[in-house]
C-alpha cells in the first residue's frame, strides 16, 4: 500500500466516517484520483480510488470473482451508488449502469447509463470507441464518448472536449509506477461518481475488475 500512497488509510475509518453528499461527487476545479487495481478485501479483484489526500473515495469488491457480469461501484462507507451489467449478446455486447437512489426508488429495469460499443471505426489506430448514453430513463438523453487504449482511457463529449483522463501513475520522479496504478483526472463541474462508473466500465472491458 506505501507503494501506491505513503499515507496509509484504515479500513476502519472508513467503516465509520460519514456518508458523502451528492454535491461532493461534483467539483468546481479539476480533481485527480489514484486508481489501484486491487481490492483491500484479502487483496481480491476488484478497484480501490484514492483521492488527492490519500482518503478512500470509492470501492470495487468483487473478492475471488473476475469477469462478473454484474460489479457495484460503492463510496468509502460501502453505499453502492452504481450497479453496472454487462448485457452480453451475439456479436453486439453492451453494458447497462444503474444508479441508486436512496432518497427515492430506483427504477432497476431502465438503466440511467448505456455503453455500447462503436463498430467500424476507421481511424488508423489501436484504440477502441465506444458510445454512452446517458439518462436512458429520461425523454432527452446526453452522450458521451469513450476512447479507449490499452493503458489509457478519455472521456469526451460529442463535441469532443475532454471530460477526464485515465493513464499510468507517473511519480514526481518521473518513475512509472505498476500497470495497475492509475492517474484519473476529472475536470471540473463533472459528476467523478459518474466517470467512476464510466471507468469501472472499461475495466471489465479489459478484464482488470
Amino acid at each position: 500500500m506505501a507503494k501506491v500512497y505513503s499515507k496509509k488509510s484504515n479500513l476502519s475509518t472508513i467503516s465509520s466516517s460519514s456518508s458523502i453528499s451528492s454535491n461532493s461527487y461534483m467539483s468546481p476545479r479539476r480533481e485527480i484520483f489514484t486508481l489501484w487495481m486491487r481490492s483491500l478485501v484479502y487483496h481480491g479483484n476488484g478497484c480501490t480510488v484514492y483521492d488527492s489526500k490519500g482518503q478512500i473515495v470509492y470501492r470495487i469488491d468483487n473478492y475471488n470473482i473476475k469477469r462478473s457480469k454484474e460489479v457495484h461501484l460503492m463510496d468509502s462507507n460501502g453505499k453502492v451508488l452504481f450497479s453496472i451489467r454487462n448485457r452480453k449478446v451475439p456479436v453486439f455486447g453492451h453494458w447497462d449502469g444503474y444508479k441508486w437512489s436512496y432518497e427515492g426508488v430506483t427504477s432497476k429495469e431502465i438503466p440511467w447509463f448505456q455503453v455500447k460499443k462503436i463498430h467500424n471505426v476507421l481511424r488508423g489506430d489501436n484504440m477502441n470507441y465506444y458510445n454512452v448514453i446517458l439518462g436512458c430513463n429520461q425523454a432527452e438523453a446526453n452522450c458521451y464518448n469513450i476512447i479507449l487504449g490499452t493503458t489509457s482511457i478519455k472521456i469526451v463529449t460529442q463535441a469532443g472536449r475532454l471530460v477526464a483522463e485515465v493513464k499510468q501513475k507517473q511519480a514526481t520522479s518521473g518513475i512509472l509506477f505498476g500497470s495497475d496504478v492509475l492517474t484519473l483526472v476529472v475536470e471540473p463541474h463533472v459528476d467523478h461518481s459518474l466517470v467512476m462508473a464510466l471507468v469501472t466500465v472499461c475495466g471489465l472491458i479489459h478484464h482488470k475488475i
